[in-house]
């Protein structure tokens, strides 16, 4: 809403979202604003195609928020909360691709500890693997937060199962290959001085914007042994926000699960 109050009375948004119920819920919450808003359910992998079909190119502003939504969170069906007892889904599409029940009950160990491990940066991934093959079959939220909690115990504030679940909804949706795609057709899409704007909410996705961002921002990205430049690359964007922007204690108080929010900006320099 804030972006077409400021963008009135000619802006348009097109807002893309793989869940389906989001989509529903936003049609519904703009409705007011009538012909300005286009909204697709789709994975934002498709980001040109998608601008193109609907005549959003190009643009003066992208903003790529890749957070799960309270909604979805507590929603018991959709199964990404293990404070919730639900099925193993995870999926933001529950129409397509394959829920986090057939990873957890369907891989090997050494495979499922990979996933934990290159997802969640999980350290103890072997040993959660493992009592998750031992635990089989497991088909709720529940049962796989209590397995890994007696897998590794429990200490602090942060629940053992967090990075597990993380690991598994990145997998079940392949959420970084979707970024690794959606960031070079985002500036492809920006018209100059056009921003990019992108709300990661862990290391993996900041760690992946900001070195975007950085190879952008460089007219050479050849290794540092190579006496010449041969890479021909030529930057396409400029980094407005040198570190990340955070939550305010206001913004904290108002929205205790935003604490991991990182906001990083970039402003697409003209062609040539």
């Amino acid at each position: 809403m804030g972006i077409l109050e400021k963008s009135s009375p000619a802006g348009r948004l097109l807002g893309i979202d793989a869940d389906p119920t989001a989509i529903a819920i936003s049609a519904e919450r703009l409705a007011e604003y009538g012909p300005r808003v286009t909204l697709v359910n789709a994975n934002f992998s498709r980001l040109v195609e998608i601008a193109s079909q609907y005549g959003f190119r190009p643009a003066d502003g992208i903003l790529l928020d890749l957070g799960l939504s309270s909604l979805q969170l507590a929603s018991v069906e959709r199964g990404f909360s293990f404070q919730l007892e639900g099925p193993l889904d995870m999926r933001f599409n529950p129409c397509q691709g394959k829920p986090a029940s057939e990873l957890v009950n369907g891989l090997s160990a050494s495979e499922l500890a990979d996933v934990l491990y290159r997802y969640g940066e999980e350290r103890r991934s072997r040993r959660i693997a493992q009592a998750i093959v031992a635990a089989r079959p497991i088909h709720t939220t529940r049962q796989l937060a209590e397995v890994v909690a007696e897998a590794v115990g429990r200490r602090g504030k942060i629940h053992p199962a967090t990075k597990t679940f993380q690991a598994l909804r990145i997998a079940v949706n392949d959420e970084l290959s979707a970024l690794r795609e959606a960031l070079p057709q985002a500036v492809e899409l920006l018209a100059p001085q056009g921003r990019l704007v992108v709300i990661s909410y862990h290391s993996l996705e900041d760690r992946l914007v900001k070195q975007f961002y950085r190879q952008e921002s460089q007219d050479c990205i050849c290794p540092p042994e190579v006496p010449v430049c041969r890479c021909d690359h030529r930057a396409t964007l400029e980094i407005t926000t040198k570190k990340p922007i955070t939550p305010s204690e206001l913004e904290l108080k108002a929205n205790p699960r935003c604490r991991s929010a990182r906001l990083r900006i970039a402003a697409r320099l003209a062609a040539g």
